[in-house]
């Protein structure tokens, strides 16, 4: 039985429900990461006894999943667009702003598919974007094909915002501090593409890089999709 099939426990004189110890848990992950986060850490947030949230929550994982479908709720458009690609890109572009948000959420995705209603309503907007336009394995393929991009995309994005608050240099700073290295190593031959790519590549911001490469992968959808000669 899921957490989701499983009943609450009858009232109790301190007000209690899954939507408050979810409220908790999602605010104390919000202040320091997944690690911020365990039944006794909620417990004291909702200054309640731990073994009361037992009767809620059987285990850690269910309250990640339970933490998952609550962002996922932002996610989901007050419309889906009618234009299949339009549709996967305001899912793609919601998805990675919930996750700036809660940059924990980085550290979930991918995993098995989210049970709860609002994950279920995120994957039926997924593949309904896409549903009735080829065969259903072709769905499914490229909904797996944007979706990897999507969380590979966002960890990436996740894991140099972290490595700027853990060193504390930016990102232009970390570069001129690595750039005599860099030079030096370039300066030896061995690294004839990546002098390239140093010298004459555009450096663009995060945004733009996500937005760009999800283009090229949902170039790659409509390429399968074009009937075939």
């Amino acid at each position: 039985m899921t957490v989701w099939d499983r009943p609450e426990p009858p009232p109790h004189p301190v007000p209690l429900d899954r939507e408050r110890i979810v409220a908790a848990a999602v605010a104390l992950a919000d202040e320091g990461g997944l690690e911020a986060v365990s039944v006794r850490k909620v417990a004291a947030r909702l200054n309640a006894g731990p073994m009361r949230l037992y009767g809620y929550i059987a285990t850690k994982q269910e309250l990640f999943d339970l933490m998952v479908d609550e962002v996922q709720a932002e996610i989901l458009p007050a419309e889906r667009p009618a234009d299949w690609r339009e549709a996967l890109r305001v899912l793609a572009h919601r998805t990675r702003q919930a996750a700036l948000r809660h940059e924990w959420l980085a550290d979930l995705l991918g995993a098995r598919p989210g049970l709860g209603p609002n994950g279920l309503a995120v994957t039926e907007a997924t593949l309904a974007a896409l549903d009735g336009l080829t065969d259903v394995d072709t769905v499914l393929r490229a909904v797996e094909t944007v979706g990897a991009y999507v969380t590979g995309a966002i960890r990436r994005e996740i894991a140099h915002l972290r490595a700027e608050r853990d060193t504390g240099l930016s990102e232009r700073d970390w570069q001129r501090a690595s750039g005599p290295h860099v030079t030096r190593m370039l300066a030896t031959g061995r690294f004839p593409a990546l002098a390239r790519a140093v010298h004459d590549g555009t450096d663009v911001d995060a945004e733009t890089s996500f937005a760009t490469g999800l283009e090229w992968v949902l170039d790659a959808v409509a390429a399968r999709l074009a009937p075939q000669p």
